[in-house]
């Protein structure tokens, strides 16, 4: 038998209604047998009882017939539409098992989908992005990606290529004949604005990225300047031990929020503090480091000390910290408006008093520096990596040092483009990207 698959695509617990689909030739050999009725007609619901090999009862549920190649697989394509329990889910594997089916592999739907021309790896991926998707915000960009977006993007970039690519080609074919000067001036401008397109996606801070893998915010500060107990704020839960005694933070913790649609993980970190303590002073290496790497911070100083600020937290505020002034029932002075020119957000993370507004100051903060709109954006690391590629070949693009030698910088960067959609050299990278997928997509 052909390499007919099959899977349950998803499920809603044991009330629910589980959809089990078969993509390949023998699809339809399958449900005839597992019905012993036709295919129904196509993208139209059955009732049917299906049935093992002895003409035993498995369910009762709905079929749907999707012919090729108006299918998701481009492939024939059978739904069966049954009853979430374990008994039929097992039933059934085994009477697919029967009949020569093999379960899918992840990705694998979307993979045929892909081969067959129905879907490029950019909707692909956002197949994975929108299944994976935790907040409304993740849930658009997929959405956006899925429509064509990204694709749409890059392909008009690289059809753009394409035509300086014959302009050079004319040059370079027809040197005999009266070929306009101007054409070969059209291609040079053409290609600069190109690059300086294609290099402001690169500079746009990663958002996309941002968005699919989320942001990371570090919360720093000294000991007792009550860094858990805003994480426990934040968190809304008792996520970190809070305590009097100085230091009780040795390692890094971390809580996963949805901030205005943002998937965000904050991380509380040890005290900034010099210690002769080994473990504590690992915790500081690791405070620093996390800092570092951080897309946002938030620097807690002790209100109840004010005016006198902790230096080693100050020497960490930059523009993208977020500056808060904890204990503020305490503080005996005005908070300041800001501090190293960077405002000030003044609370009682104990009593809960301006959480709120440090909540909606770090929403406000995160959708000034990555959202885009509705711009299409570079979701992952492999596509900033083939646009960079682009962009540096188009930097070597010259026609004064031989037209030849810039005709081939043009195909290059079209090559690195193409790469994004899966138009060329995609085969060594089709398993990591669809092994990303469940199974069932």
């Amino acid at each position: 038998m052909s390499d007919t698959i099959y899977a349950l695509a998803s499920a809603a617990g044991r009330a629910g209604v589980a959809v089990w689909r078969l993509s390949g030739e023998e699809s339809g050999a399958a449900l005839f047998s597992l019905t012993g009725r036709p295919v129904p007609e196509p993208r139209k619901a059955m009732r049917v009882r299906l049935q093992g090999a002895g003409g035993e009862v498995l369910d009762d549920g709905l079929v749907l017939w999707f012919p090729a190649p108006h299918s998701f697989t481009g492939e024939d394509v059978a739904e069966l539409h049954l009853h979430g329990g374990r008994a039929v889910a097992a039933a059934l594997t085994t009477r697919l098992g029967e009949l020569g089916l093999r379960p899918a592999e992840p990705g694998e739907f979307s993979r045929r989908a892909f081969l067959n021309g129905k879907l490029d790896l950019t909707r692909a991926e956002a197949i994975a992005d929108l299944v994976d998707a935790e907040t409304a915000a993740q849930r658009r960009q997929a959405l956006r990606q899925l429509d064509g977006g990204l694709a749409g993007l890059v392909e008009g970039w690289r059809a753009a290529l394409i035509r300086a690519m014959a302009h050079l080609e004319a040059v370079i074919d027809f040197a005999d004949e009266d070929i306009p000067d101007t054409l070969l001036e059209l291609s040079v401008e053409e290609v600069r604005a190109l690059r300086l397109e294609m290099a402001g996606h690169l500079d746009e801070r990663r958002s996309g990225e941002r968005l699919r893998d989320g942001i990371h915010i570090a919360i720093l500060g000294a000991p007792n300047a009550g860094k858990s107990s805003l994480l426990n704020r934040l968190a809304g839960r008792e996520a970190a031990i809070v305590s009097s005694q100085a230091g009780t933070t040795r390692d890094v913790i971390e809580v996963h929020l949805d901030l205005g649609g943002w998937p965000v993980t904050v991380a509380d970190t040890a005290g900034l503090r010099d210690s002769e303590c080994e473990i504590e002073s690992e915790g500081v290496r690791r405070a620093e480091a996390r800092a570092a790497g951080a897309d946002l911070k938030l620097c807690v100083f002790d209100g109840a000390l004010y005016p006198d600020l902790d230096a080693a937290t100050a020497e960490m505020i930059d523009d993208a910290t977020l500056v808060v002034l904890n204990k503020r029932d305490l503080m005996t002075e005005e908070p300041p408006a800001s501090i190293r020119d960077r405002p000030v957000l003044s609370l009682s993370a104990k009593a809960g008093d301006g959480v709120d507004a440090l909540i909606a100051a770090l929403a406000g903060t995160v959708e000034s520096r990555f959202a885009v709109g509705d711009a299409p954006v570079l979701t992952r690391e492999r596509h900033r990596k083939a646009v960079a590629e682009a962009v540096a070949s188009l930097g070597r693009f010259d026609p004064a040092m031989g037209v030849e030698m810039a005709a081939e910088d043009l195909r290059l960067a079209a090559r690195s483009l193409g790469r994004i959609t899966g138009r060329v050299d995609v085969d060594e990278i089709l398993d990591v990207i669809f092994h990303e997928f469940c199974i069932g997509k």
